[in-house]
């Protein structure tokens, strides 16, 4: 077993299906506000698309007819979603997690991944990368890259099952935090897989409902930013 990432964990399951938008808000609205660590396990009210920042909206645009698209807050490439266990995960500039780099966080949730997929019953790996050794280079594509589909091309510290990517992530780091959204695809996902994850990240859990004061500052980010044309199309 991994060693766990937190001391303690703050645990949302938020059974509302959202719009792209507003699960792409209600991220940032936590990320803001949060005073331990937090991990959100969501859903998506129709079948949705979620692109990284760097991303161009040309890139997507043949999906815009098919499927909900919004511009993520963190780097990556094209994720669709739908089926998917989408998760995000919060990191306060005062927890001690926070001061290790951010290939080593995305490393580490990921291996708590494993553990917990391994624990149900499925053979899960981590990848060791693009290129043995290249945290560099793998950082980069983990982080930053843009105009491919993440699933088809595995990183350093992505989840693998059978040879076959069934996780992977992307992160912001901002002076409140860090913030890592994440989607585990492909497979018929167990009831209890969330709270085995959680559970891996850190012994401490405490489940709770996002609070009306989130909603609410979401509502904002999803009307000033994620839910504009602007934000969307800006590359």
């Amino acid at each position: 077993m991994t060693k766990q990432l937190f001391a303690k964990l703050k645990v949302f399951h938020d059974s509302t299906a959202h719009p792209a938008a507003m699960n792409m808000a209600v991220d940032e609205a936590l990320l803001e506000s949060a005073t331990i660590p937090i991990i959100r396990f969501y859903r998506w009210r129709s079948p949705s698309l979620s692109f990284g920042y760097f991303g161009k909206f040309s890139d997507v645009a043949v999906y815009a007819a098919e499927r909900e698209s919004v511009r993520r807050w963190t780097g990556g490439g094209i994720v669709l979603h739908g089926d998917d266990l989408t998760y995000s995960i919060v990191i306060p500039a005062a927890d001690a997690a926070f001061n290790e780099s951010s290939i080593v966080i995305y490393e580490k949730i990921h291996r708590a991944l494993a553990d917990a997929l391994n624990e149900i019953g499925e053979h899960a790996v981590v990848a060791w990368g693009i290129e043995a050794g290249s945290i560099a280079v793998s950082k980069h594509a983990t982080v930053s890259a843009s105009g491919y589909n993440c699933f088809e091309k595995p990183v350093h510290a992505d989840v693998m099952m059978a040879g076959r990517k069934i996780a992977g992530a992307a992160q912001r780091r901002t002076r409140r935090g860090l913030l890592q959204q994440g989607s585990i695809q492909g497979l018929s996902v167990d009831t209890h897989l969330a709270g085995k994850f959680a559970h891996a990240l850190a012994t401490d859990c405490t489940g709770s409902e996002i609070d009306e004061q989130i909603f609410g500052r979401a509502r904002e980010l999803t009307q000033q930013k994620y839910g504009t044309d602007s934000w969307l199309r800006m590359r």
